[in-house]
């Protein structure tokens, strides 16, 4: 990142310069002025970058740590706040590296909470360039952040003819499971059955029961293992695990990013552990993001809850849900 000064000052400045190098007895001088130009810009460019990235211990790390560890694996699981800004830039850059990386050597897929399977053939029918961006959108049920948040890595996907995934279950049958209970899905068409999980979907284990519960603030009797609450959160996480299986089953070797809400992936549980369970030789890592107010400072209690964590300026403004 270059010192970023007016055109003309620039222009007077290299001018300036030139003068003086063709000055022998300026060298020192133009070496010294080299120096503080970009020892200015260094020090802006620090300034700018509004997010710090730690490993799981709470060591300070960087992008190509993030980048160079998702190398090695199957998938990296990129775990937001939605309404992150800041977060959402680094998924993107993320993201564009890992593709500009692979070029030409291997399959990057990107899969997506934000969009439901059974719009799937429509978000297909996009990237083909059958159908328009408006005709897409008005058929794919969108978050209302999408044209900031998510249709940069969807058009940088369609840009390089990249798979885009439709990870998540159809919310009107999570819904259903969290009124009617989750064998309430076993009277869905065939059809519809193929919008989910597997049927029975895996039980979230008892550490994630614990932290939903800890989430919704309950007791821990208030969430049993058979509450039809904590049961819609997981077939969420169920969901969203099979179709990332399902999706490097179907693409050998190649390396899945898929982007989640934190709580789904955070400490290797929910949508981590169901994978585990679908495809138990996967390796993947999982990357959590966080805005906080002092977004230098790693907290005890950051320990692990990523191979990354990444803590963003929470006074960057928010993005729209």
């Amino acid at each position: 990142m270059l010192l970023r000064l007016p055109p003309f000052l620039l222009g007077n400045c290299f001018y300036g310069l030139y003068g003086i190098f063709v000055d022998m007895k300026g060298i020192i001088f133009g070496l010294f002025l080299f120096t503080a130009i970009f020892a200015v810009s260094a020090f802006a460019q620090s300034t700018d970058v509004k997010y710090t990235i730690f490993n799981a211990s709470g060591e300070p790390s960087n992008i190509n740590a993030v980048i160079e560890n998702a190398q090695k694996g199957d998938v990296v699981f990129l775990g937001e706040q939605h309404d992150d800004a800041v977060g959402h830039a680094l998924q993107f850059e993320i993201f564009k590296k890992l593709v500009e990386q692979n070029a030409g050597k291997r399959k990057v897929i990107l899969s997506l909470e934000m969009f439901e399977r059974d719009v799937q053939i429509v978000l297909d029918e996009y990237l083909s360039g059958l159908i328009t961006e408006k005709q897409f959108l008005a058929s794919s049920r969108p978050w209302g952040n999408y044209q900031t948040d998510y249709r940069p890595l969807v058009e940088l996907a369609k840009e390089n003819k990249l798979e885009v995934v439709a990870a998540n279950a159809p919310r009107r049958y999570v819904n259903m499971v969290s009124r009617l209970g989750r064998e309430s899905l076993n009277k869905l068409s065939d059809q519809a059955k193929t919008w989910l999980a597997p049927l029975p979907y895996p039980d979230p284990s008892d550490a994630y029961s614990r932290k939903f519960n800890a989430l919704m603030g309950g007791s821990p009797e208030s969430l049993s293992s058979a509450n039809p609450i904590l049961y819609s959160q997981a077939l969420w996480d169920a969901t969203m695990a099979d179709s990332v299986a399902k999706a490097l089953d179907k693409n050998k070797g190649s390396l899945i990013v898929h982007l989640n809400g934190g709580f789904h992936t955070e400490s290797r549980l929910g949508t981590f552990e169901q994978l585990m369970k679908y495809r138990p030789k996967t390796k993947g890592i999982v990357v959590t993001m966080r805005y906080e107010d002092d977004f230098k400072m790693f907290k005890p209690d950051m320990k692990n809850i990523g191979d990354f964590v990444v803590l963003t300026d929470a006074s960057q403004p928010r993005s729209g849900k």
